[in-house]
């Protein structure tokens, strides 16, 4: 996903035009253990919004970037994503969550200002803190009422796709 943002998309995402080296090495410095990754397919499963919460070491503090291939921005993915991503870091016990945003993000700033984020423009970057209420049972249920929309959404997709590739005579083995 991160591979196949454009020049404009790449530098809305890391502050600047990463190259797929960079992007490369921000993968595979990513804690797999103790971040979350999570995103947004289409119905041909393909990865359309993805986000990173990103946990300090102490699980105290939390660093959030997102990213939405141009053809899906305006659908509201980027808010639903961050939306997710504060009460994950809520209910792991998170205080607060960080946003380094290009100040060219609009869209960005708008959704970090209408948290109530504090900013602050330092330079050409768009530095936003928001302080993370402690979690609450309400939280937790939440959560796992929209982890599990989100697996039966990804389920039917998959479904769909796979029917629409039997019905189209794409999978191997399948008459024409």
């Amino acid at each position: 996903h991160l591979q196949s943002l454009g020049t404009e998309d790449r530098h809305l995402r890391f502050g600047q035009v990463a190259t797929d080296e960079q992007i490369g090495h921000y993968v595979r410095h990513i804690h797999f253990e103790r971040d979350k990754l999570f995103g947004i397919f289409d119905t041909q499963l393909q990865l359309v919004a993805m986000a990173h919460l990103a946990f300090s070491e102490d699980g105290l503090h939390t660093e959030f970037g997102v990213s939405v291939l141009a053809h899906q921005r305006g659908r509201g993915f980027g808010a639903r994503l961050f939306e997710h991503a504060v009460v994950l870091g809520r209910n792991h016990l998170a205080r607060s969550m960080t946003i380094h945003l290009a100040r060219e993000n609009q869209s960005m700033l708008a959704i970090v200002k209408k948290s109530g984020a504090a900013v602050r423009f330092e330079g050409s970057d768009v530095v936003a803190d928001l302080h993370l209420p402690e979690d609450t049972l309400g939280t937790h249920l939440g959560a796992l009422l929209d982890t599990q929309a989100a697996e039966w959404d990804y389920w039917f997709k998959a479904r769909a796709h796979r029917l629409g590739q039997l019905w189209h005579g794409a999978l191997p083995g399948t008459p024409r």
